[in-house]
């Protein structure tokens, strides 16, 4: 037995081509704005495919590049302006910051219609609480759409999430309790986590330990989401031994070629959502 590898780019490039066509009929170019704060690489690459892949659907995307030294009131202002600006309809600042700054208070500036990125405590409530108009993070929303394109309906199935981030794992939750999935959050404190996961319909990564999850933690046709990004003897690799978990699973994602992709085409769903809500509004 072998698993079906999940293609991450080829439905990331699905959402977008559909995004580029609805973006077409719009009478505006929707805005997205990306605040980066320092000099990062792997932020400085993230934002430069983020604005590749918005201008590829028809987003005007522009990247305020704030020196490392910025003060806490300037990135205030800096958001002050974007929320205020009417072409701007999704706001985005590229974490991490510089450790000066106080990441919760910045993040919370943005206003919650622009919040593309879905981490303000406003749509985190909405998402929570199950209600309606919630931005959801990329990610969590990238993971529950492979899921359901590859498996349908999600109800009464066991999942079990590696992780407990505010960025992945705990909005997932949400989102698969919202679907009537039986959720468990396993984290660095979880006691026999393999025989957790071994019972699991679907096993969620999200840890940032380089190919923990093996073989044996894997219920045989499980479906397996890899959300790791890390670097071993120069090569990226995820939070699964990909070459033996396939050998069990009856899906998985590759890492890389399978979130990634997926979290930057939701960004960009997330942008376009966003400017028809505020068009709604205005």
């Amino acid at each position: 037995m072998s698993a079906v590898i999940i293609d991450g780019k080829q439905m990331a490039q699905d959402i977008r081509a559909e995004l580029a066509e609805q973006i077409k009929k719009l009478d505006y170019i929707p805005g997205l704005a990306v605040i980066l704060v320092g000099n990062d690489e792997a932020s400085l690459i993230y934002d430069r495919n983020k604005k590749k892949a918005a201008e590829s659907v028809g987003i005007n995307c522009t990247i305020y590049h704030l020196p490392e030294e910025t003060s806490q009131e300037e990135v205030l202002e800096k958001i002050r302006t974007l929320n205020n600006d009417k072409n701007t309809h999704g706001i985005i600042v590229q974490m991490p910051l510089p450790s000066h700054l106080n990441s919760e208070e910045i993040i919370n500036a943005v206003s919650y219609t622009k919040d593309v990125d879905g981490f303000g405590v406003y749509n985190i409530g909405l998402l929570h609480s199950n209600l309606q108009g919630a931005i959801i993070a990329a990610t969590p929303q990238g993971v529950l759409y492979v899921l359901e394109k590859s498996l349908g309906d999600l109800s009464g199935l066991n999942a079990v999430i590696i992780g407990r981030s505010q960025i992945v794992g705990r909005p997932l939750a949400s989102l698969l309790i919202n679907k009537s999935c039986t959720v468990t959050v396993a984290h660095s404190k979880t006691k026999n986590l393999k025989n957790i996961t071994s019972r699991a319909d679907i096993v969620v990564a999200a840890c940032g330990v380089a190919e923990m999850v093996k073989k044996d933690w894997i219920k045989p046709g499980a479906m397996v989401i890899d959300v790791g990004i890390n670097r071993r003897e120069g090569k990226l690799c995820g939070d699964v031994d990909f070459d033996e978990v396939k050998e069990v699973a009856g899906y998985i994602t590759p890492v890389p070629g399978g979130v990634g992709p997926m979290t930057v085409a939701m960004l960009m769903k997330n942008t376009y959502i966003a400017s028809l809500n505020q068009l709604k509004k205005a």
